[in-house]
């Protein structure tokens, strides 16, 4: 709706220059707001206010003259007639727009034609981008954080494709190094205090339960000799089984949670292809690689970094920035025009050295954009919930998923900006009942499911679904029309969310859509004695189930048909 408005102020700003009540036909950047208190109207622009300097008259006299333009036009439009009922000017001169009921009809035989396509938006005009997540060490389960992190990042990607986007959602796999030398090391010395021998395991060593279980498998597998072998061998083979075991079932659980990607990408297929070598390489024959005290060392200050940073060790070993360089130049060779990497908040100082490689590499800095997600804090029942029990040991993602839900999890996780920290309440999210903002949403399409079933069972409609309102002329309190407004806000929510990368928008929008319709059928019964307006409103509470379930599967959540 608010385009419409957008062109009736255009449209009456150039029929103002052409008659000579407007001096210039330059048109400033106005802005086209819904006002917080419903008695200044539905839509209210600055127009006035932000022209006075270009037609060299004061704001009010600009609003005047506007106003009296678009009762013009209303004369000689009948869009224009239909679409508003009056307009008014309040404070220096803010034009405020007060639409008629029938103004707001269209908007659910929109909903009901454009289905699950409705809010979606060509706003991105088919820009490559690529959305790297969760890309957690093979070295052990993925813990509660990482399920925020797949939320966040799983939803930003459907956002950005509903939006016009053309979406690759990716998983590197750090499958090189010193964490996964480390993770061979691990499991072979519990492979060695299984076997009998006395070993005092490191701290710098995975401690987990999981730990003692692959060696176990291990052992099962190649016999008891194997502890006899050369040992450089038996922790690369430790590395590789424990690695490739614990990615296997990172790969279940994501699916569990509901998250596919694309593309795994391999951090060791960086340095098999030469691609990590040819990275240092060309940096170094433009002088942004040097060599100081036997080390090499990217010129990351240059590009804004507090220091420049290490590429390869003294000892000759790179270090994980080598392979960054190298991944992200991979990535925009690919085609993409834009990478985000969802993170955690703890690699914030990060930041600034990949950004300097990215544009060391000649992209622009906007073209790489990083997503920080903060800690969540598990809680049950209100009080804090210990995330690590002992060494070693932490709630996992499947944990939470198993006592919860999947769409508990993903809702819950994205009921707050990633920006700020999440506190996690295992026992609200298992709650049947309207504190559980899944079930609060969920139910909206559930309800509404049992309206439809009921009025076909009366043989009132036909069918469940249909693509075109019926007597929607009917639909006239405050309540439906409040519905229609918020249901035709729903392209605008999506866009806005995928141009701040922020899919707590959807879970905010979704939380008002279910308010408002809870409010509504509190008040108003759908399935009434007048057959006409029965038609109405179903068809209003059917496009209210559509959004639902568009908005729901934007963020990886079922829309049950019963509950």
């Amino acid at each position: 709706m608010k385009h419409k408005i957008r062109k009736i102020v255009l449209d009456a700003a150039q029929k103002g220059f052409e008659n000579g009540v407007l001096p210039s036909s330059q048109i400033p950047e106005m802005e086209i707001e819904e006002p917080r208190i419903s008695s200044h109207g539905d839509f209210s622009t600055n127009f006035a206010m932000v022209s006075a300097g270009i037609q060299k008259m004061p704001p009010r006299k600009i609003a005047q003259t506007m106003v009296q333009l678009i009762e013009t036009l209303g004369k000689t439009s009948e869009e224009t007639a239909s679409l508003i009922e009056k307009v008014e000017i309040a404070g220096p001169g803010f034009i405020n727009f007060f639409l008629s009921k029938e103004a707001w009809h269209p908007v659910v035989d929109r909903i009901l034609e454009q289905d699950k396509k409705y809010g979606a938006s060509d706003m991105g005009k088919n820009e490559k981008v690529q959305v790297e997540f969760v890309s957690a060490n093979p070295t052990g389960p993925l813990h509660v954080g990482h399920g925020r992190g797949a939320a966040v990042g799983d939803s930003v990607g459907n956002i950005l494709g509903f939006a016009g986007f053309d979406v690759q959602k990716e998983y590197y796999i750090n499958d090189s190094g010193r964490q996964i030398r480390t993770l061979g090391t691990s499991v072979w010395l519990r492979l060695l205090q299984k076997s009998g021998k006395e070993i005092e395991f490191p701290d710098d060593c995975y401690k987990g339960d999981y730990i003692k279980e692959l060696a176990c498998e291990i052992l099962e597998k190649e016999g008891k000799g194997f502890v006899q072998g050369d040992e450089k061998e038996a922790i690369a083979l430790c590395a590789k089984f424990a690695a490739k075991k614990i990615l296997k079932g990172i790969k279940e659980d994501l699916s569990s949670f509901g998250v596919s990607f694309d593309q795994w990408f391999s951090e060791q297929s960086l340095y098999d292809s030469g691609r990590v070598q040819k990275a240092i390489d060309d940096f170094t024959s433009k002088d942004l690689i040097y060599k100081e005290g036997g080390a090499l060392w990217f010129r990351t200050k240059d590009f804004g970094d507090e220091k420049n940073r290490v590429v390869v060790r003294n000892n000759g070993l790179t270090t994980y920035f080598a392979s960054d360089i190298a991944y992200h130049m991979e990535k925009y060779d690919r085609g993409f025009d834009k990478v985000i990497d969802v993170w955690g908040a703890d690699h914030h100082g990060y930041i600034k050295r990949i950004d300097a490689s990215v544009v060391a590499q000649g992209k622009k800095s906007s073209q790489f954009e990083v997503i920080l997600v903060q800690l969540v804090n598990l809680l049950r029942g209100g009080k804090p919930f210990q995330m690590s029990t002992r060494a070693g040991e932490f709630v996992t993602l499947k944990d939470i998923v198993d006592e919860v839900g999947k769409d508990a999890a993903r809702f819950m996780f994205l009921s707050r900006s990633y920006d700020s920290g999440l506190d996690f309440d295992l026992e609200l999210a298992k709650q049947k009942n309207s504190n559980n903002p899944v079930y609060y949403v969920q139910y909206v399409h559930a309800r509404i499911t049992g309206i439809l079933l009921k009025a076909k069972q009366e043989n009132i409609i036909q069918s469940i679904d249909f693509n075109k309102g019926k007597n929607l002329n009917l639909l006239t309190t405050v309540e439906e029309i409040n519905l229609i407004k918020i249901l035709d806000t729903f392209k605008a929510n999506v866009e806005k969310s995928a141009q701040t990368l922020h899919p707590h928008i959807i879970f905010t929008y979704l939380m008002t859509l279910a308010s408002a319709f809870h409010g509504y059928y509190n008040k108003h019964k759908v399935i009434t004695e007048n057959r006409r307006q029965t038609l109405a409103r179903l068809s209003l509470v059917l496009g209210v189930k559509k959004v639902i379930r568009n908005g729901l599967a934007l963020l990886g959540v079922n829309a049950p048909e019963r509950m």
